[in-house]
């Protein structure tokens, strides 16, 4: 599918010229600040050097005191304490923070995550049941619980008490909790909305840290751990989560965590991550414990503090991902057969496609596949328990969680948010549902939600990257939602050499612009351009500029996200 090229457009020249000034940069390097609210010296400093003290009190957040008055309670009587958390990564990485830190006041602790295909998403009546059999009368509960009102009155009448720290939207009535922690609350007035679930388990470290006058470095060296959740749940890189990802991947970079150590050594690369890297390496690996057998093997790899142990929790993970490879790859080949087969799938606006035997630990990322291919609102279900399970994706700038909203009806549970969520429903409401999310998607998306596009930041010339260019762009990382890598636009350019296919269908090319110096460039994907490329066609590209590194040599290279031929 061809993506549409958009272009930024920012006509404040006064205000790029003075940061250029001020900052001594590129005029296109201060427009593209300036576009993203960097306008002056001081919001530069700000942007550039992200500093812990700038992060929120935590006692902002609503029920945050209740939260830490009921665990000094909980510690001081000695109570059993059970920290639970959803079995992605977010969960995972939350369940190991809060009970890593917490294990330090307290030997009355344990740990617990729900298996995903016996029990399921969130707050299940089997881990509660099993907290009773323990003699547990405190859950604290990451990632998840804010929807979970019939399980948490379950757990009351059971004489245990729920502190809810989670991220997503609440429904209409919250849970009886002692304490729900979820900045999304409407009568939560935290300054910062989109904090991933193992930020809000920050925050309650964090807190208990302050209440008991404690060096920050108690809390602080589980940044790590905190920026691996939020790249992998794809939040916001602004505000919080662009400091605790900036200052996570130093430590990872530096001093990481034992199991995170051995994960990076496993995974072949053991210096220079990026957050790019994190989202693409470790947590794939992170996640294929929860989606292939139970996500306790990626919590207990987190929590190792002897090297030898790590390295053996990490290959065991590394294998149940070569795993989730096979499987997912399986799936997606079935699903994308059976949209094609079908001429009504084909015509519509939404996807909803279902088989019983499909894995549930890998329908998310079909769905990722399925909306990446066809680029429409996705949901992709199996048969879990004699019910239909499935997870949901959508494209930018679409509502799916309100989209679900209207068939909530039709819906045992559902959860989630703008652009992703998990849902389950009865089998004989398949055909229903398919039918009302098709009304209300195609009643509500606009054509241009339905086009794929790639997002420009500016124009420039080739002759403008060096590498003070490059150094200034790498400082504005991490990048990701919100900070995405600059992507620029340059035209009337012409091969250095022909056109080289790599592994069936990148593209790999010389290119210059006039005089310019030759780069070195990649299109993933892009091999139908080959013979479209000629020496004596002009052509034009949208690119991001990255340093590849191969065997300790650094150069800058284009990665090319799109190619028009003049």
């Amino acid at each position: 599918m061809e993506k549409i090229w958009v272009q930024a457009v920012n006509e404040d020249f006064e205000t790029i010229n003075s940061l250029a000034q001020q900052l001594n940069i590129d005029q296109s390097l201060a427009e593209i600040l300036v576009k993203r609210g960097v306008c002056s010296f001081d919001t530069a400093k700000d942007y550039f050097r992200p500093s812990m003290a700038k992060l929120h009190d935590p006692f902002l957040m609503k029920d945050m005191d209740k939260a830490i008055g009921r665990i000094d309670l909980a510690i001081s009587q000695q109570e059993k304490i059970m920290v639970y958390g959803d079995y992605d990564v977010d969960g995972t990485t939350s369940v190991a923070l809060t009970y890593s830190f917490f294990s330090q006041f307290t030997d009355h602790i344990e740990y617990y995550i729900p298996d995903r295909h016996k029990e399921g998403y969130g707050i299940s009546t089997q881990g509660i049941d099993y907290a009773k059999s323990q003699g547990i009368s405190l859950i604290i509960a990451l990632d998840c619980g804010i929807k979970s009102v019939d399980k948490i009155a379950y757990a009351n009448d059971l004489g245990i008490d729920f502190i809810i720290c989670d991220h997503h939207l609440p429904g209409d009535e919250l849970p009886a909790a002692v304490a729900v922690l979820d900045p999304k609350r409407l009568d939560c007035s935290y300054p910062f909305k989109e904090l991933a679930g193992c930020g809000i388990g920050f925050k309650l470290a964090q807190a208990y840290s302050m209440v008991h006058q404690l060096p920050a470095a108690g809390y602080e060296q589980y940044l790590d751990l905190v920026m691996v959740s939020i790249g992998a749940d794809i939040v916001p890189i602004e505000d919080e989560n662009r400091i605790l990802a900036y200052h996570g991947l130093i430590k990872l970079n530096s001093n990481p965590g034992m199991g995170l150590k051995a994960l990076m050594k496993i995974s072949g690369k053991n210096k220079d991550y990026t957050l790019t890297d994190v989202i693409f390496s470790l947590a794939p690996r992170i996640n294929a414990a929860g989606r292939m057998d139970h996500a306790n093997q990626a919590v207990k790899m987190l929590l190792c503090t002897e090297d030898d142990m790590a390295l053996e929790q990490s290959e065991f993970i590394n294998l149940q991902n070569t795993d989730r490879k096979t499987t997912d790859h399986t799936i997606t080949a079935e699903a994308l057969a059976l949209i094609a087969g079908c001429d009504i799938l084909m015509q519509k606006k939404t996807t909803v496609v279902y088989h019983e035997s499909w894995n549930k630990g890998v329908i998310g990322i079909v769905a990722s596949r399925l909306t990446e291919k066809y680029f429409r609102p996705t949901i992709v279900l199996t048969l879990s328990n004699g019910l239909l399970t499935g997870s949901a994706r959508s494209v930018p700038g679409f509502d799916l969680y309100e989209a679900l909203l209207g068939c909530e009806d039709l819906l045992i549970q559902f959860g989630g948010h703008k652009f992703a969520a998990g849902l389950t429903m009865r089998p004989e409401n398949i055909d229903v549902f398919a039918d009302r999310f098709e009304k209300i998607v195609s009643s509500t998306i606009t054509e241009d939600m339905l086009s794929p596009k790639i997002k420009i930041d500016t124009e420039i010339e080739l002759a403008q990257i060096d590498g003070k260019f490059h150094r200034i762009i790498s400082q504005m990382a991490p990048f990701g939602p919100h900070n995405h890598a600059p992507v620029f636009v340059s035209h009337g350019l012409t091969l250095a050499g022909p056109a080289q296919v790599v592994a069936t269908k990148h593209l790999k090319l010389n290119i210059k612009q006039q005089n310019s110096v030759i780069f070195e460039s990649i299109g993933f994907g892009l091999a139908e351009f080959e013979t479209l490329l000629q020496p004596d066609k002009s052509f034009s590209i949208c690119y991001t500029i990255e340093e590849n590194i191969w065997r300790d040599q650094r150069r800058l290279q284009l990665n090319i996200k799109g190619i028009k031929i003049n």
